[in-house]
């Protein structure tokens, strides 16, 4: 099922993940297709990126378009043309969304649909049966999810639930092929984080995410949970940091044993005229790049970078046209992808934390343009 191939004497690993829809080679970055379509891109064109797993979310799908169309599809695979490996999110995280109003009690949690404001109860159960009928190949679990900021009791509280919450979804699943994974809660308590993982382990489950992250806490807190959580889950299992999608923080959480990640924030980015290279991050719509016939990136091979200029793109986005969004979220697709292809390429190497300092103050820089 998960396989490690190479480990950095950083702690980081190569491995692959194998699912009923193929193998997926980590570190891996998933794009992020909620409503099922990963946002200005065909599928052939994600594909095309190289990308083997994205993640959608399967509470979301479940209000609309239901269940029921998805099935008489033939599931989730056929609905979107999508053959390859598919992560299911299970609509946990909205219980933090203003617009879904979640209220968390021992069953489940209590959502209004903000397509039609009807009510409906997210139980680990319904949560699990959700994901079985979607047919996804990856599934989550129902965690507790508590705002950052909140005190010790409500993270152990929250940590204590998203455990028995775990245990009640791998009771209900009913699905041989599809993979479970549990996710550990803790906010940024170290001791409550490893007391999450302990006993999710010993539940056990075919892989570990770790929640509650990237949404506020600073930088290195981060790196020492993510530290302590990999020393705890077993060697054998993925294990996915839920949410990260800043490409420097990847690097780190690489370094800390994370294997695989998601994240709308390259394709966001993108649809708000951000471009990431490996010389800084460009905002394409800023008024230096009217005149500049470059490429995004000298060194990119990506359909936008071998096709078109800076000031065609810069173009597009003033005039407000999708294809300029679509040529963008292109490439910081595709520089995910490289950055992903390099880091395991150092890791082979054994050079991981060579490469981490050649990069991260490279990538998280920013060009000096005439506004």
């Amino acid at each position: 099922m998960f396989e490690v191939t190479h480990v950095d004497p950083s702690g980081a690993r190569i491995g692959q993940l194998h699912t009923a829809s193929g193998v997926v080679e980590t570190p891996a970055f998933m794009p992020v297709a909620t409503n099922g379509s990963v946002k200005t891109l065909s599928f052939d064109t994600v594909a095309g990126l190289g990308f083997e797993a994205l993640i959608s979310n399967a509470f979301v799908l479940y209000l609309r378009p239901g269940l029921e169309v998805i099935e008489a599809a033939g599931g989730l695979h056929k609905f979107m043309g999508w053959d390859k490996t598919v992560f299911t999110d299970s609509g946990g995280f909205q219980m933090l969304s203003p617009e879904f109003l979640g209220k968390t009690s021992e069953k489940g949690v209590l959502f209004r649909s903000p397509i039609d404001r009807s009510r409906h109860m997210l139980t680990p159960e319904a949560c699990i049966d959700i994901q079985n009928r979607l047919g996804s190949d990856v599934a989550m679990v129902l965690d507790d999810l508590v705002p950052f900021g909140s005190d010790r009791d409500a993270l152990s509280a929250a940590a204590s639930r998203t455990t028995r919450w775990a245990g009640r979804c791998k009771e209900a699943n009913r699905s041989d092929g599809q993979l479970l994974f549990a996710i550990t809660q803790g906010g940024t308590d170290l001791a409550l984080r490893r007391r999450s993982a302990e006993a999710l382990v010993d539940i056990g489950f075919d892989g570990y995410a770790i929640g509650g992250l990237s949404i506020g806490e600073p930088k290195d807190v981060m790196s020492q949970i993510l530290r302590e959580q990999a020393r705890v889950l077993p060697e054998d299992r993925p294990r996915y940091l839920m949410g990260l999608g800043s490409p420097t923080e990847i690097i780190d959480a690489i370094t800390s044993g994370m294997d695989i990640f998601d994240s709308t924030f390259p394709t966001r980015n993108a649809r708000h005229n951000g471009a990431y290279t490996f010389k800084g991050y460009l905002n394409i719509s800023r008024g230096g790049f009217k005149n500049d016939t470059a490429p995004i990136e000298d060194s990119c091979k990506c359909y936008a970078c071998k096709n078109h200029s800076r000031a065609y793109i810069h173009h597009l986005l003033r005039s407000r046209e999708q294809t300029g969004k679509s040529l963008m979220t292109i490439h910081n697709l595709y520089f995910m992808q490289r950055l992903m292809a390099l880091t395991k390429e150092a890791i082979r190497e054994e050079r991981l934390l060579e490469f981490k300092e050649e990069v991260s103050g490279q990538i998280s820089s920013k060009y000096q343009v005439k506004v």
